[in-house]
């Protein structure tokens, strides 16, 4: 029994083990990535495809060319991308002077010298005490993550590294009318930003929707059209076998033949106003297609009132 749990056991952490890669840091980035290699050197590699992309801005502002000894420095850390709003950073200045966590940032455990988000964000302010003797030109190095939101490492997101120097103090000559606190430095394609990459899918989905919409729309069209025809036809057709083998059409006399007529005079004249209206007015082409056959139908019924009135009456029922 005990050796079935120590096996259940063992395959629990394994487990764990070969997830821990696929799983996110939204509380930060680990400091060593395994076998050696670090993330502040090379990068999230987990992230993107594993290779830095330029389609992701990191950025520092309000940094100094040159530090005075033991003065304190407000950084601004920044990441820009198309689509990707949020995201992580690792910071590091190699031990020579004293970062300090902001809101939504926090030292790493593995290296206290060094500063990571403490949850996804951007725009975090951090601060920088520069040494109190002169230690030389100080490299600092940032890892920016832009990510896509949906909780595991993918392709989706986008990280690139910044590296920059703060010259000693007395390296740098500054004019008088030169703020040296307001430098911007960043790493990355600005003109990226502007462009969002389409999800393939979502193309695809739209393309199928348009298709559909169009197929719908024109079969409708098509199908009401040639219906509408065919209903036209059969009434010609109608009207010539009913002059050519049936006789003519039969008498209507005019005491009821002008009220009808009225009466379906003003139909049609109501409809086809009806229609010009539609017409001008842009409607749908189902409104039009519908009045139309409408006011031909009550038009139709003017004609046959006519010739019925001025066919000659016959009388069938001869003895």
């Amino acid at each position: 029994m005990q050796r079935r749990n120590r096996n259940i056991s063992l395959m629990i952490l394994l487990t764990l083990m070969l997830a821990a890669p696929a799983l996110g840091n939204p509380n930060g980035p680990p400091w060593d990535a395994g076998g050696g290699s670090l993330v502040i050197d090379n990068g999230c590699t987990c992230h993107g495809g594993g290779a830095p992309s330029t389609e992701v801005v990191v950025s520092v502002s309000n940094v100094p060319r040159a530090y005075n000894l033991s003065e304190t420095y407000e950084f601004t850390i920044s990441l820009q991308h198309a689509s990707n709003a949020d995201g992580g950073f690792l910071f590091y200045d190699f031990g020579v002077g004293t970062l300090l966590a902001g809101e939504g940032s926090q030292t790493v455990p593995d290296e206290p010298g060094a500063l990571s988000q403490s949850e996804p964000g951007n725009d975090w302010v951090v601060q920088w005490v520069a040494p109190a003797t002169d230690e030389g030109p100080v490299y600092f190095q940032l890892v920016g993550n832009a990510v896509n939101g949906n909780g595991a490492p993918d392709e989706g997101d986008k990280w690139n590294i910044l590296g920059f120097t703060i010259g000693a103090p007395g390296d740098v000559e500054i004019s008088t009318d030169e703020d040296i606190t307001m430098r911007t430095i960043s790493v990355g394609d600005y003109d990226s930003l502007f462009v969002a990459e389409e999800d393939p899918e979502a193309i695809e989905a739209a393309r199928q929707e348009g298709i559909a919409h169009n197929f719908f729309e024109n079969g409708n069209l098509y199908y009401w059209t040639t219906l509408s025809l065919i209903i036209v036809a059969a009434v010609i057709q109608g009207e010539f076998y009913e002059r050519r083998f049936g006789g003519g059409p039969p008498h209507l006399d005019r005491r009821l033949a002008i009220p009808q007529g009225l009466r379906r005079g003003a139909l049609a004249a109501g409809l086809a106003l009806l229609f010009a209206y539609i017409v001008d007015d842009g409607m749908p082409w189902g409104y039009a297609l519908v009045t139309g056959m409408l006011t031909l139908w009550a038009i139709y019924g003017v004609y046959r009132t006519i010739v019925q009135a001025r066919a000659p009456q016959q009388y069938t029922d001869l003895v």
